[in-house]
């Protein structure tokens, strides 16, 4: 119990003093305070989380959900990363194959229930590959949504007993783009074709011109978030 005191003190006192620090600076004193206990958690919508984390700490564990659903792109992605940057990919994958899950609980799950797939394919397996460690990375931005608006550049995860660590946090869109073209950046070749932000094929659709960046995620439903996060 005290460890998980301190982590979560050295959690508050990391997220005020490093509100003002670049993304380099945040996964440094990540990497350096908890060493092999630290991860990195993405997308793969680009290379941008795993080429920063690669630079300040090599050889850093990064996790990637396999849902079963991805685009192809989005494992393209991710196998890229995983060559070009100095970092350990490891893919995380649900309890239940596709197959077995519509055939417990019905097929097309994430159209019928989105909340409960999301749970059984991204919020159940994240959980589990944390186990190992006691701080984890992810690349989620203030600018993406208004319930992501809030998000500190270091937190504590009460639900996962979990230092998190968010370095892109204050950075904005232009940001990412000046960072990825000065650095040549692997994208995920959907963000050139009306995907600003790529999850599960069946559950993301283009974005219209004007939309919200993340418009294209479950259209037509209340639900803005896969519960990773939230």
């Amino acid at each position: 119990m005290d460890a998980v005191v301190d982590h979560r003190t050295r959690a508050v006192e990391a997220g005020r003093r490093l509100e003002q620090a670049s993304p380099q600076e945040v996964l440094r004193w990540a990497a350096s305070t908890f060493g092999d206990r630290f991860v990195v958690s993405t997308s793969m919508g680009d290379g941008v989380l795993a080429s920063l984390a690669g630079s300040v700490a090599p050889g850093v564990d990064v996790l990637f959900l396999d849902t079963g659903y991805h685009f192809p792109e989005t494992l393209g992605t991710r196998d890229a990363v995983a060559q070009v940057y100095d970092v350990r990919v490891r893919t995380v994958l649900p309890l239940l194959a596709v197959a077995e899950q519509d055939a417990e609980h019905g097929p097309e799950l994430w159209r019928r229930d989105p909340d409960a797939c999301c749970a059984l394919r991204k919020v159940e397996p994240l959980g589990r590959a944390l186990e190992g460690y006691d701080a984890y990375a992810t690349g989620i931005r203030r600018d993406e949504s208004p319930t992501r608006a809030g998000t500190p550049v270091v937190e504590w995860d009460e639900r996962r007993g979990k230092v998190k660590v968010n370095p892109l946090a204050r950075w904005t869109q232009d940001d990412v783009d000046a960072y990825v073209a000065e650095h040549g950046i692997l994208v995920n070749p959907l963000q050139h074709d009306g995907y600003p932000s790529i999850g599960c094929a069946p559950c993301t659709r283009r974005v219209g011109e004007g939309e919200d960046v993340r418009a294209g995620r479950w259209a037509g439903t209340p639900k803005t978030e896969c519960g990773l996060h939230v």
